[in-house]
């Protein structure tokens, strides 16, 4: 499971970054990928991070590390969605969307078990 998590955090990065070509070309806009193309690496990198983690509690971390991460990316996805400054396929941009609605449900449950059987010791 944690081979396909980390291969779906590093393909989600790559489709962010194949998204320029078809983003309009304003400073908003601009800024609002170059955020989104930080965030989404650095959820996939720290990711990979965590799993070289040194402990338990290291590991929870940079899994809550990687949860702010993705989430962020959500988040500007649909800003820029709602700004219509994506100017490819609105399902391309929807699949991406859902990609990343994924990845956040899916770390958010990783993060809560592990704090769980944290509180549980």
């Amino acid at each position: 499971m944690r081979k396909i998590l980390e291969d779906r955090l590093i393909n989600f990065a790559g489709e962010v970054n194949n998204m320029r070509k078809h983003m309009e070309n304003t400073e908003y806009s601009v800024n609002l990928l170059s955020q989104l193309s930080r965030s989404s690496a650095s959820a996939a990198l720290n990711y990979g991070e965590a799993l070289g983690a040194e402990s338990r509690k290291d590991f929870t971390h940079k899994i809550g590390i990687v949860l702010k991460e993705i989430r962020e990316s959500y988040n500007n996805l649909r800003i820029i969605s709602i700004s219509k400054f994506y100017k490819g396929e609105q399902s391309d941009l929807d699949t991406l969307i859902d990609e990343c609605n994924q990845l956040v449900a899916i770390l958010n449950k990783t993060s809560l078990s592990l704090k769980n059987k944290s509180k549980q010791k």
